[in-house]
């Protein structure tokens, strides 16, 4: 029995030794073809890692930016600080919540800052965070907040990934890396914005869909909530502004309206400015400059008027 026990160990040891071996190779020299289970583009569409490279070097900020695409491609930092705002712009691709809470746990501490600005777009409640997850852990440091966000997550893929990122940094593979300011049509700002070369988006129809909340994603949207109360900060919530077409395929937006309210301070962004879909967006998604400009100018306001509610309220005490 004590030599079925010990050939067993033996055996799981060697085989998981073989594993990682095996995923190493496979992850660095296999054709992206044959990977189809693992994903590890450090330097993707986004400029994450541009923008954690930067994080590092900010604190005592006045508004944090968090969110998905739409934030980073939003909120343009440049405009903020014009209006005398100190802020960073902490938005990645596809992120939903559960990514958010990695992010915030690494770095509000250092960051500390008065206001937080989320932008909650509906699908990143509605998606599983796989692609956001692989986006963060090739771009970012991985530890025990990585490890949590693959055991929330429970895919082959984010696994895989994972392993192969502890490998990497282990090995110090991506020390020499460096990403370009300019890529394409696009362009990084300090501070965490990406600007996009002026374009005009082509209306198109959308299906109609429905906005289903999934329950871990909503569990992570609500501890994170509750870790920015805890710290005394502000936070606002946002649902950026979209085209109307896009935002018209939902066909329950009140639903979402609804729940984002029971958080906190909440701005439906299509229910408050007008855009066109044409002049003001570069694609189904994403505002251009001219939309930016236009959606930043009105969320100053918001943040003028919130901090003078601020000051008043807390006159009275």
């Amino acid at each position: 029995m004590k030599k079925f026990l010990l050939n067993t160990v033996a055996f799981l040891f060697f085989s998981c030794l073989f594993y990682l071996v095996a995923l190493f190779i496979w992850g660095r020299f296999a054709h992206s073809i044959l990977k189809s289970n693992l994903d590890y583009k450090i330097g993707s569409t986004g400029y994450l890692y541009s923008r954690l490279s930067e994080v590092n070097n900010q604190k005592d900020l006045d508004v944090l930016f968090l969110g998905s695409s739409h934030a980073y491609r939003g909120f343009d930092t440049r405009i903020f600080s014009k209006y005398g705002y100190k802020t960073f712009n902490l938005g990645s691709s596809s992120q939903t919540p559960i990514q958010t809470k990695v992010l915030l746990n690494r770095y509000l501490k250092n960051l500390n800052p008065k206001t937080i600005v989320y932008e909650v777009y509906p699908a990143s409640f509605t998606v599983d965070g796989v692609e956001s997850s692989l986006d963060i852990i090739a771009n970012d440091k991985n530890d025990f907040y990585s490890l949590e966000m693959a055991l929330k997550i429970n895919n082959i893929k984010t696994y895989n990934t994972l392993i192969y990122g502890f490998i990497m940094d282990l090995l110090g593979l991506n020390r020499s890396f460096y990403e370009p300011i300019r890529k394409a049509n696009e362009t990084y700002i300090s501070g965490g914005f990406v600007e996009h070369e002026l374009a005009y988006a082509k209306p198109q129809p959308f299906l109609q869909q429905r906005i289903s909340i999934k329950q871990n994603q909503l569990q992570s949207f609500s501890e994170i909530v509750a870790t920015i109360k805890r710290e005394n900060i502000d936070l606002i919530l946002v649902y950026a502004p979209i085209p109307k077409m896009k935002y018209a395929s939902y066909d329950n937006n009140g639903y979402f309206d609804s729940i984002m309210k029971k958080y906190s301070d909440y701005h439906n962004f299509n229910e408050i400015i007008s855009l066109n879909d044409t002049l003001h967006f570069y694609d189904s998604h994403h505002l251009n400059q001219l939309g930016v400009e236009l959606f930043n100018k009105k969320m100053i306001e918001i943040l003028i008027n919130t901090a003078s509610k601020t000051r008043n309220i807390g006159s009275t005490r």
